[in-house]
């Protein structure tokens, strides 16, 4: 007396429910790629401000760039050394 799955909990449930995990997957995947873009967009505009500083700075203060950017060097190779 085998009952099959559709007859057991309904007509077309396991259907139903493949629909729903794929509609919520999709949504799911869209979801990530819209923070994914969002996230590119906002890096790009932080990227163009901060090159847009470092190109104001080097025009109107070239000494004191040039020291900031030596003393970034510098840091960042004790860190890489250590």
């Amino acid at each position: 007396m085998a009952t099959s799955s559709s007859s057991q909990y309904g007509s077309g449930t396991v259907e139903d429910l493949k629909s729903k995990a794929k509609s919520t997957f999709e949504d799911a995947a869209d979801r990530a790629q819209d923070i994914a873009s969002q996230a590119r967009d906002q890096v790009g505009e932080v990227a163009g401000n901060v090159k847009g500083a470092i190109d104001k700075s080097v025009k109107d203060q070239p000494i004191t760039t040039l020291l900031a950017a030596a003393a970034v060097g510098f840091v960042i190779g004790a860190l890489w050394k250590s």
